[in-house]
């Protein structure tokens, strides 16, 4: 089967998390999209420490799009630089990454 990741990014809104979500899961770039409200985020930023309430997107999809994804987060994140960060999938219950599969779209092949 082919492999499935987790593509994790934060928000600064529930309205942008939702729309981000709405987006690929429409698109069919994601299965699903956890959103967790209101995480705190410490963290540094140009020379400053920050601390922040924020949306935590955990994002069910293959490995294949995650450039997909990732194109669709920065075009739709209000961020200077949206952190989107994929965590691959060892191992996973199989209907469950069945469903993940099933649920995206297989990208296109590229040619070379």
């Amino acid at each position: 089967m082919e492999p499935i990741v987790l593509v994790l990014t934060t928000v600064g809104s529930e309205d942008q998390g939702i729309q981000i979500a709405e987006t690929l899961v429409e698109k069919g770039h994601a299965a699903c999209v956890n959103i967790i409200k209101r995480i705190r985020s410490i963290y540094r930023w140009k020379g400053e420490i920050w601390d922040d309430e924020e949306f935590l997107l955990v994002i069910k999809t293959r490995e294949s799009l995650f450039e997909a994804v990732r194109d669709t987060i920065r075009s739709l994140h209000s961020y200077e630089l949206p952190e989107v960060l994929c965590v691959p999938i060892t191992r996973a219950e199989d209907k469950v990454q069945a469903w993940i599969l099933d649920a995206t779209l297989t990208p296109p092949k590229r040619e070379e």
